[in-house]
């Protein structure tokens, strides 16, 4: 039996670990980011999983793990410059900065709680290259509606591609961690 909210707990404390430390060491300089360099910075990192799994090989001591954690933070920072809109300066407190965090990775476990239940635990028959083309695809169409100025005409906005990367990520390092 499956303990998918509890493999996604786990993954949501690595995480959150990660984005505390980087907030203690640069305080919150990415709020400077526009929503489109957010959404290339996703893209960096996404692009380069698909290339580490292409080549077999990574020459940077960085593996697939931490990209996909770095793929979850950037998504969650993603959804909080949504909601604030970029700044001139770090002008988020630590302690605003972790309610925001948490507030979007809760947001985020509930969608794919009930997107879990309807499609039955599809991701883990899924082969993991197939979350990193899927957050690519994201990224893509992420793109293509921010160069539409948020403007669709039938598709859910930037902020439901935020989630479903950071959801894809969380499938991927889930599926890590269960290697081990």
């Amino acid at each position: 039996m499956y303990q998918t909210e509890e493999q996604f707990d786990q993954i949501s404390a690595i995480c959150r670990d990660i984005y505390v430390k980087k907030m203690k060491d640069y305080g919150a300089s990415w709020r400077i980011l526009r929503s489109q360099s957010v959404t290339d910075q996703i893209f960096i990192k996404a692009n380069r999983i698909r290339t580490i799994e292409i080549k077999g090989i990574s020459k940077v001591d960085e593996d697939i793990r931490s990209e996909l954690i770095g793929i979850v933070n950037y998504g969650i920072i993603g959804l909080i410059q949504l909601e604030l809109g970029f700044s001139e300066s770090a002008d988020l407190s630590f302690d605003k900065s972790l309610e925001l965090y948490n507030n979007y990775l809760q947001q985020a476990k509930d969608l794919m709680m009930a997107k879990n239940h309807d499609y039955d635990e599809a991701w883990r028959m899924m082969r993991t290259q197939s979350y990193t083309d899927l957050i690519l695809m994201k990224i893509i169409r992420t793109k293509q509606i921010e160069n539409n100025k948020g403007e669709t005409l039938i598709s859910e906005g930037v902020a439901a591609n935020y989630f479903d990367m950071i959801n894809y990520a969380v499938f991927g390092l889930i599926k890590a961690e269960e290697k081990c």
